[in-house]
């Protein structure tokens, strides 16, 4: 696969679909590689007109490792909360946003819809704020604004997120087993041999937990993003799972508010995943955003004033 270059990092990526198609770009959350963004859910994306891209963030996966920075303490890291702890984190939220323009810099893409899931959807905020001349359209999937005085994840959930990850890779793997079954959707249950053949492919493609907890101090330390957000005037979709013990209901709907006119889709049974039964549901929705984003942006100028 290739690898986009600048910022400091090198990138991979893939790509679906045509060039002549309206590219939109995915972004992963918290420690999870471009693959959690499954290949059918990327071909189905393609299928409604889409170039569709995905990436491996900085410190997961393929792209570059930031070991010689140090690992911050996860646990003191989750127990401070939002804007707590590590105040000078190893990089910033502000970086990963900018590692994405280099993506679309490697493929000559200088405007793209722009999809982010949980720290992705961070992200992805952070490039509508950081980089608004690029953006058609932005879609934030179970994230949040960083509003320190939003609900905290469950109890089980901060557990989960704290307990560290076993070496070996049949802990590892059963781990994830486990992470599934306390953060995934309660209506959509994955089987555990299915996500044991996922956690298996992740752990031999690149296995670095030390990445999670430098990507988690970047996301303590970024602060509140809603004044920011209400400076934006993209076309907006938030999505959110109304049973998600990660980042709760809260967190989807004060993106919502944050941003003017903001379309929301609020899935029952859904917790902190995308399970394969919601894809099309959530595909419709992130269509229906682009087209009316694409549409728009062809008007004339006097249209759209």
């Amino acid at each position: 696969m290739p690898k986009a270059k600048g910022n400091g990092v090198e990138l991979e990526f893939d790509v679906f679909g045509s060039n002549k198609d309206e590219p939109i770009l995915l972004i992963m959350g918290l420690g999870a590689q471009m693959l959690l963004w499954n290949e059918e859910f990327c071909e189905k994306l393609s299928a409604r007109g889409h170039q569709v891209i995905r990436f491996d963030n900085r410190d997961t996966g393929l792209s570059t490792w930031f070991d010689e920075l140090g690992t911050p303490n996860l646990a003191e890291i989750i127990a401070a909360g939002p804007g707590g702890a590590h105040s000078s984190p190893p990089y910033t939220l502000d970086d990963m946003a900018d590692d994405a323009m280099v993506v679309l810099d490697a493929l000559n893409i200088d405007q793209a819809h722009i999809c982010g899931a949980s720290m992705g959807g961070m992200i992805a905020q952070t490039v509508a704020i950081r980089h608004p001349k690029r953006v058609k359209s932005l879609t934030s999937i179970m994230s949040t604004t960083g509003n320190a005085e939003l609900p905290p994840p469950t109890p089980e959930a901060i557990a989960m997120l704290a307990t560290p990850v076993p070496s070996e890779r049949e802990g590892a793997i059963e781990r994830a087993v486990a992470a599934e079954r306390v953060l995934g959707s309660p209506a959509y249950p994955v089987e555990p041999e299915k996500s044991r053949e996922q956690a298996g492919i992740l752990h031999d493609r690149a296995f670095h937990p030390e990445g999670t907890a430098r990507q988690m101090a970047a996301i303590a330390a970024h602060g509140n993003r809603s004044a920011a957000l209400k400076t934006l005037t993209v076309p907006t979709l938030v999505i959110h799972g109304r049973h998600d013990p990660l980042v709760p209901l809260e967190g989807g709907l004060d993106t919502h508010q944050a941003v003017a006119d903001a379309e929301l889709l609020l899935i029952d049974g859904m917790g902190h995943n995308m399970p394969e039964p919601l894809w099309d549901q959530i595909i419709d929705r992130i269509a229906q955003l682009t087209a009316r984003a694409s549409k728009d942006s062809a008007l004339p100028s006097d249209e759209t004033a």
